[in-house]
């Protein structure tokens, strides 16, 4: 298992920057993964911990819970403030063109900015050409996604629906298109989150 650095005390200290500046905040590119190996290492030491049958184990155990779900917490609340700043950007971008932050984002947000700003565009276009020529614009619909771990690097390909993907590194959570992470997950290259 990946070690890392990430203390409920710095978690907490990256959600209070998030939640006292409007802009959103430099995290490094594995933050999430470095997330979800905390997360992991507290699990696991709840299991260890649960193994033991001492009256010192049911205090650890009491605490290491009363940490997981605190962290858990911690996590969600920082990961909503992020979309809702993603949300914006994007919204801001949309309509400028012109984001200072976007180099802030990390390569799983950059997944959701990319998507927000794509089904604005795509209905602000047709809703004014509704309203401004009285004609509807031939809506098309998403393509149902599935959100993906690649366990072996891929190279660049070309999906089923003709369109370019990757090159993606080993361990990149991405959101694909359905057939496309269905041929990746059959083929052992990735699995489904």
């Amino acid at each position: 298992m990946a070690e890392t650095n990430l203390t409920y005390e710095s978690l907490y200290d990256i959600l209070r920057r998030e939640r006292a500046r409007q802009e959103l905040q430099k995290l490094n590119n594995s933050f999430y993964e470095e997330v979800n190996n905390y997360i992991k290492d507290k699990i696991n030491a709840l299991e260890s911990q649960r193994q033991k049958s001492s009256i010192f184990a049911q205090k650890e155990i009491e605490k290491t819970e009363k940490q997981l779900d605190n962290a858990k917490k911690l996590i969600k609340e920082l990961y909503e403030k992020r979309e809702l700043k993603i949300t914006q950007l994007a919204l801001s971008f949309s309509k400028t063109k012109d984001v200072q932050e976007i180099h802030e984002l990390l390569p799983e947000e950059k997944i959701i900015f990319d998507k927000t700003i794509e089904i604005l565009k795509e209905n602000r276009e047709n809703i004014l050409s509704i309203m401004l020529n009285g004609k509807p614009k031939e809506i098309k619909t998403e393509p149902e996604t599935k959100l993906i771990r690649f366990i072996q690097a891929v190279p660049k390909f070309v999906g089923n629906d003709d369109k370019e993907y990757g090159p993606f590194e080993e361990e990149y959570i991405g959101l694909l298109p359905s057939k496309v992470a269905e041929i990746l997950i059959n083929n052992k290259r990735a699995e489904l989150i």
